[in-house]
Parts: C-alpha cells; sequence; structure tokens
C-alpha cells in the first residue's frame, strides 16, 4: 500500500513540474517535423494529431482497451492451471501479507479498501455528478459516470459467474465470500477514479488534470494493494482489476465522445486559435465542435 500510495504522490509531483501544453503548438512541431521527412499516410496522420477529437487521445485509449483486454485473458488462463509461477506468485504475496500484518496496518487497509466498495463508489459517483453538472450543466455527466459504475459491476459479476475462482484461505478478512477473480473493489477504483478525474479536469489546467489522473491512479493501486494483503484477494486478482478498471474507463470515455479523451489539450487556447484563425483546421474543427465549458454563463455541450 505504501509503493501504491508512494507511486501516487511521485506522478502527482512530476506532472506539477510539467509546463503547460498548447495544442496549436504540438500541432505546429509535427507539421514543421513532418515536413522534412515523407509525408505518412493521411490516416495515420489524422489518429496521431492531438488537436482532433478523433485522433491521438483516441488512439491512446483504444490502444490501452487491446493492451487491457491482453492482459485480463492471458491472467484468466493462466489462474486456471496450478503448473504457472503466477500461482507460486500469489500465494507468496497472500502468506506475506498475513505473517506481517499488525492491528494498525489492518486498521488502516481495512479504511484504504472502503474506496472501492459499492457504498462508497456510489456517493462519490453522485458527488461527482452534481459538483460537475452544476459547474457546466450536460446530462452526458451523470450519464457518463453510470455508465462507468454500472458498467463495471455488470463486466466484474460476469467474469466472476466464467472463472469461478476461490479466495484466499490464507486468514482472510471475514465478511466477503464468492469467486475472486477479478477483484471487483480493484476495478471499481480503478475506473471510477479515473472517470472522476477525467470529468472534474475538463476546461482545467494541464497541471491539474495530471494531478487529478495521478491522484486516480494512486488511490486504485492502494486500494489493490489492500485487497492482496488483507487476505481476500490473490494478487493476479487485483492485476485483472486494474487492467479492467482502466479498459472499462477508457471505453466508455471513447463511448462519450473523443472530446473527454483530450488529456492534454487546453480547450480554452485552442477556442482562442480558432476564433482568430491562426490554429491548423484540425485545431480549429475540434474546437468549434468542443464549445466553450469553462465559464460560468456558458452552456455545457454535448460530450
Amino acid at each position: 500500500m505504501a509503493v501504491a500510495l508512494l507511486g501516487g504522490v511521485l506522478a502527482t509531483s512530476a506532472a506539477r513540474r510539467w509546463p503547460a501544453v498548447d495544442p496549436t503548438r504540438v500541432v505546429a512541431v509535427a507539421a514543421r517535423e513532418g515536413s522534412q521527412h515523407d509525408a505518412p499516410p493521411s490516416f495515420l496522420r489524422a489518429r496521431l494529431d492531438p488537436g482532433t477529437a478523433t485522433g491521438l487521445g483516441l488512439t491512446l485509449a483504444l490502444a490501452g482497451v487491446v493492451i487491457g483486454g491482453a492482459i485480463l485473458g492471458v491472467l484468466a488462463l493462466l489462474v486456471r492451471s496450478s503448473d504457472t509461477g503466477l500461482v507460486a506468485l500469489d500465494r507468496s504475496a497472500a502468506v506475506w501479507g498475513a505473517h506481517n500484518e499488525t492491528s494498525l496496518s489492518t486498521m488502516l487497509l481495512r479504511a484504504v479498501t472502503q474506496l472501492g466498495s459499492t457504498v462508497a463508489i456510489v456517493i462519490l459517483s453522485i458527488t461527482v455528478a452534481v459538483i460537475e453538472y452544476r459547474r457546466a450543466p450536460s446530462r452526458s455527466v451523470p450519464g457518463y459516470l453510470a455508465l462507468v459504475v454500472i458498467g463495471q459491476l455488470v463486466i466484474v459479476n460476469l467474469i466472476k459467474l466464467v472463472v469461478a475462482r476461490a479466495r484466499p484461505s490464507i486468514d482472510p478478512l471475514a465478511g466477503f465470500s464468492g469467486a475472486s477473480f477479478p477483484s471487483g473493489h480493484t476495478t471499481a477504483a480503478a475506473s471510477f477514479y479515473a472517470g472522476a478525474a477525467l470529468m472534474l479536469g475538463r476546461g482545467r489546467a494541464l497541471r491539474m488534470r495530471s494531478i487529478l489522473a495521478g491522484v486516480a491512479v494512486g488511490i486504485a493501486l492502494a486500494v489493490a494493494a489492500s485487497r492482496v494483503f488483507l487476505g481476500v484477494h490473490w494478487f493476479t486478482d487485483v492485476l485483472a482489476g486494474l487492467a479492467l478498471g482502466w479498459s472499462w474507463f477508457a471505453i466508455c470515455s471513447v463511448a462519450y465522445g473523443g472530446r473527454l479523451m483530450r488529456f492534454a489539450a487546453p480547450v480554452e487556447a485552442a477556442q482562442v486559435a480558432a476564433e482568430t484563425g491562426s490554429a491548423p483546421s484540425g485545431v480549429r474543427a475540434a474546437a468549434s465542435e468542443a464549445g466553450p465549458i469553462e465559464t460560468s454563463s456558458a452552456q455545457e455541450p454535448k460530450v
């Protein structure tokens, strides 16, 4: 858990030192560099354009879905066999957690693991939806969060039924039963906190969005670690939960429009550039589609 929290803090600290990114400058630099070489196919250029809704953000999201799905599939196959090294790793992690637990560590782990519970996720989802709806009214906000939360819950339980893996029997935390693979708490934490960070970061500076992303990753890793050290999940269960949760987050974000995936594009800068005619056509088109989302008097466009 300490390693997970430290990772989130380090990611946040590094993000605070990043300079702001102007999408018009990114596109201009890419165009200048590209002009010195043979031009790639137009389809490839469009997929790598950070200034369009169907460009770099969508490409990264789809790549994440493919990688996450591959990890989940491989793990699901391996955990059904007792001859793999992963099973030995699972048992080693469970034994280490059981032999090194203290009353204080157990209390802290119980508190951390609640961040991935269904009750906490539902309450926080409603809170984020209310905050974001008041900041920029749009029915897409509660719809997006509902898709993230409800969707991952359905998928996790379906996979649990198929894999039907037993939970660890080494000093398990009382009160948890049912199939073990993948970890529901970890999947919920990975998908929801990433989605919440994305929604809360809309229209804000790159540094703030990076901080929110770092916090989301840190919470997901902390919840994953707590599930293993409390003895209610195997290590591969939480690894699969992280892969599934972040993949589902990417799928939901793509489903609700590529504009949500523009992590590093300051929307306001793109809008100003589009209005003055100084931005490339891809950025002007994306900015005109995005519409104003930060000013208090503006109506939030559909996502």
